[in-house]
C-alpha cells in the first residue's frame, strides 16, 4: 500500500518544508521517428524520454501538422509578435468603434480569419469537434471549453447550462479519449454580482470565524493567511432571500453538469478567474468535489493560480483537508491571466499586489506547487494537470514524474497547452510519452472576444514559448520548401 505524505501539524509554519524541490536532472532515452504524411496520425512512442523533449528537432515535432496549417499558425504566430499592431487592434476591439456596424462588421471578419481561426477551436460545438478529431490524429487531447463568461441574470445563466450540458453530449460523441476534460467558468452559471458578494461574505467571516453564513455548505479550505482581503474593507450585509434562491439556483447548475460528466466518464475543470470572485469559484468547487469526487475518480477539477502569492499554501491547506476526508482531488495548475488587472485594481486600493513582483517568483511558485502536486497523485488518489507553456518547468516536472514514476500513468497526469500556442512543447511532451492536451475554447467571436483580448496580452512578452514555436515552424517550413525544390 502507498504510503500517504504527512504534513507536518504546526499549520503554516512548516509548509515550505512539505515536499523536495524539484530537479531538472534526468537521463535520455531515444527518441522515435515520425514520417510526415499527407494525412498525417501520430502514432504513440513505444518508449518514454525523460527530461530529454526533442524542442531542437523541428521535423519531428510538426511531423503530423500539414504544411498547409503550420503556414498559417506561423504567419499568425509572427503577427501576434508585433507589438503595436496587437496594441491597436486590442485598443479598437475595446474601444467604442465597435458599437458602429460598418467598422465591427469588417474588424469581426479580419478576426474570425486571423487569430480566432488560430486561437478558438471553432463556432459551435460541431465545429469543435471536428478540430479535436484531427488533435485525436495527432495524438493530443481536448480540454473543451465552451467560451461564455460574465453571466448578468438568471436566464442567461440557464442558457450558458443548456450549452454547457450539450458540450458534455457532444464530448460523448467523439473519439474515445479524445476530450480529456470539459472547462467551466462559474461566471458563466451564476452572475457576477452575486459572485462579489458570496466573496465578500466568505471573506469576512475568514476574519471573524462568528459571522454566520446560514446559506454555506460543507466546503474545503478557501483562503490562507496571506490571502488578499483587500476587497471586503467593511462588513458586508447578509444575502437577501432572493440572493440566497440565486446561489441555490448557480450551485444546482454546477450539479447538473457534474452530474452529466459523471454519467459521460469526463472530468469537469473549473477555471479560475479574478481574486475578488474566486472565494466564491473555490466554494463552488470545493462543495461540489465533496458531492462527486469518490474513490479514485476526481469528477470535479479546481485551479490554482501560480501567479498569486497565496497560492501555495492555498494548495497545501486544500490539500490537508482532502486528504483528512478521503477526498481524491483534481488540480489544474496553471501561472495566471488576469495580471493587469488584479495589479490595478489593488493600486488604486491602496494596497499590494496579489501577483508576486516578478515573473522568476512566478516561475518559482509553478514549479514548487507542481512538485507538490506531483508528490501527492504519486501516493494517494487524485489527477493532476500541468498546464503550462514554460519549457523549463515542463522539463523539471518531467524528471520529477519520471523520479515518483508515474510517467506511464495516463489518468493521474497530463500537460497541458492553450490551443493555438506552446505547440513544441506540446508534441515534445507528446513524444515523450505523457498525456498532453490543449485548452480549446469554443464559441462565436463576439462570445469569445474577452479570451482572445487575454491570449493578446499574455503575446505581448510573457510567453517564451510563442518565440520558441516561430523559430521552429520557420525552421520546418524551410525543410519542408527545400525538400521540395530539390
Amino acid at each position: 500500500m502507498a504510503t500517504r505524505v504527512v504534513v507536518p501539524p504546526k499549520h503554516l509554519k512548516n509548509l515550505r518544508n512539505f515536499t523536495r524541490p524539484l530537479s531538472s536532472s534526468s537521463s535520455s532515452a531515444a527518441a522515435v521517428n515520425q514520417t510526415a504524411k499527407p494525412e498525417p496520425t501520430f502514432q504513440k512512442p513505444t518508449t518514454t524520454t525523460t527530461t530529454s523533449l526533442g524542442l531542437d528537432d523541428a521535423e519531428k515535432l510538426f511531423s503530423s501538422v500539414p504544411t498547409s496549417k503550420l503556414l498559417r499558425a506561423s504567419a499568425n504566430l509572427h503577427a501576434a509578435a508585433i507589438e503595436p499592431m496587437v496594441d491597436v487592434g486590442t485598443w479598437v476591439m475595446q474601444s467604442k468603434l465597435m458599437h458602429v456596424g460598418v467598422i465591427r462588421g469588417p474588424v469581426l471578419g479580419a478576426l474570425r480569419h486571423t487569430f480566432y481561426e488560430h486561437f478558438c477551436a471553432g463556432q459551435d460545438a460541431a465545429a469543435a469537434g471536428e478540430s479535436v478529431r484531427w488533435l485525436h490524429r495527432c495524438g493530443l487531447r481536448a480540454m473543451l471549453d465552451y467560451a461564455v463568461e460574465y453571466a448578468g441574470d438568471n436566464e442567461s445563466c440557464d442558457r450558458n447550462l443548456e450549452a454547457f450540458l450539450h458540450t458534455v453530449e457532444s464530448a460523448i460523441t467523439l473519439p474515445p479519449s479524445s476530450v480529456s476534460c470539459l472547462i467551466v467558468k462559474i461566471t458563466a452559471i451564476c452572475p457576477m454580482k452575486l459572485l462579489e458578494r458570496v466573496s465578500d461574505l466568505l471573506r469576512w467571516q475568514h476574519k471573524d470565524p462568528s459571522f454566520n453564513l446560514p446559506w454555506k455548505l460543507h466546503t474545503l479550505p478557501i483562503f490562507s493567511d496571506s490571502s488578499p482581503m483587500y476587497h471586503t474593507l467593511k462588513r458586508p450585509e447578509p444575502l437577501t432571500p432572493e440572493e440566497e434562491r440565486d446561489l441555490q439556483l448557480g450551485h444546482q447548475r454546477l450539479l447538473k453538469i457534474c452530474q452529466k460528466c459523471l454519467q459521460a466518464n469526463v472530468p469537469l475543470a473549473v477555471d479560475a478567474e479574478y481574486t475578488s470572485i474566486q472565494p466564491a469559484i473555490d466554494y463552488f468547487t470545493y462543495s461540489s468535489a465533496i458531492i462527486y469526487n469518490k474513490d479514485d475518480n476526481p469528477i470535479v477539477h479546481g485551479t490554482i493560480q501560480a501567479y498569486l502569492k497565496d497560492a501555495k499554501e492555498r494548495l497545501l491547506l486544500v490539500s490537508m483537508a482532502a486528504d483528512k476526508m478521503g477526498l481524491p482531488m483534481g488540480i489544474k495548475l496553471v501561472r495566471g491571466a488576469y495580471m493587469s488587472t488584479e495589479r490595478k485594481l489593488a493600486s488604486s486600493l491602496g494596497f499590494e499586489s496579489p501577483i508576486h513582483s516578478s515573473v522568476q517568483e512566478t516561475h518559482v511558485c509553478y514549479n514548487d506547487c507542481a512538485s507538490i502536486l506531483l508528490e501527492m497523485i504519486s501516493n494517494r488518489p487524485g489527477a493532476l494537470v500541468l498546464a503550462t507553456h514554460n519549457v523549463e518547468s515542463g522539463r523539471i516536472a518531467v524528471a520529477k514524474a519520471h523520479d515518483l514514476g508515474i510517467g506511464k500513468v495516463t489518468q493521474k497526469l497530463q500537460f497541458a497547452q492553450l490551443y493555438g500556442m506552446a505547440d513544441a512543447l506540446s508534441f515534445g511532451l507528446r513524444n515523450a510519452g505523457f498525456q498532453v492536451s490543449k485548452y480549446m475554447p469554443f464559441g462565436p467571436v463576439e462570445m469569445v472576444m474577452p479570451y482572445l483580448l487575454r491570449r493578446a496580452e499574455e503575446n505581448r512578452g510573457l510567453l517564451s514559448a510563442s518565440t520558441l514555436d516561430r523559430q521552429l515552424m520557420r525552421k520546418e517550413l524551410k525543410r519542408r520548401l527545400t525538400a521540395a525544390v530539390f
